[in-house]
């Protein structure tokens, strides 16, 4: 049965500082370099039909360190960039919290324009959307469920919205699914439902 594996790229300096990136371009750290090609063994042994990634430098470099860079071929895709957070890009929960005299959510609160306009969570959702549909319709093409897998290379707040999504739950429901750098998970199907196969797996370094 096909499967949409989803990775989240490496860690960058603002993943591990909680600082919000969405259209800033930050690099992996060696951290999170490390983290990409621990990625690799898991991956080799997947046949693919469709790889996209992020066009994101964290994204396109965790996928070139993974052996992804030549799979199917790597395809770049806007539609999986991460959220734009408009004026609270480059900050903290806690920073915005502080700022608001009071707990603040991106799934629940949104986000302020600022150097972009930013995004609500049903933009997101509206991204993610297509990304699937472009999925089945590779998966259609290849073969249906004798094709190989698709597999997505993006950001942690896409991909919690892109699960909610696949599930068939509002994109707000993306904030139940934590999802650490370095990780891949398995978007698939259980009697012919869409469910989570696997979810956050750590690579082993």
């Amino acid at each position: 049965m096909v499967s949409i594996l989803v990775v989240r790229h490496g860690q960058t300096a603002w993943s591990l500082s909680g600082q919000h990136t969405g259209a800033t371009d930050v690099p992996l750290t060696a951290e999170g370099e490390a983290q990409a090609r621990a990625l690799a063994p898991v991956l080799a042994g997947r046949r693919t039909c469709l790889v996209l990634s992020s066009p994101r430098t964290r994204a396109r470099r965790t996928a070139e360190l993974a052996g992804l860079a030549d799979a199917a071929p790597l395809q770049l895709d806007d539609d999986l960039a991460e959220w734009d957070y408009g004026g609270y890009e480059g900050r903290t929960t806690a920073q915005i919290s502080e700022e608001l005299g009071r707990p603040w959510s991106v799934w629940h609160d949104g986000v302020v324009p600022g150097d972009t306009p930013g995004e609500t969570v049903q933009q997101v959702a509206v991204r993610a959307r297509t990304v699937l549909d472009r999925a089945a319709t590779a998966v259609r093409e290849a073969g249906g469920d004798d094709a190989a897998d698709v597999v997505l290379i993006a950001h942690g707040h896409f991909l919690r919205v892109l699960a909610a999504c696949w599930l068939g739950l509002s994109p707000t429901a993306g904030a139940l699914f934590a999802l650490d750098a370095g990780t891949w998970s398995e978007l698939g199907h259980e009697h012919g439902r869409p469910v989570l196969r696997r979810w956050n797996v750590p690579a082993a370094l």
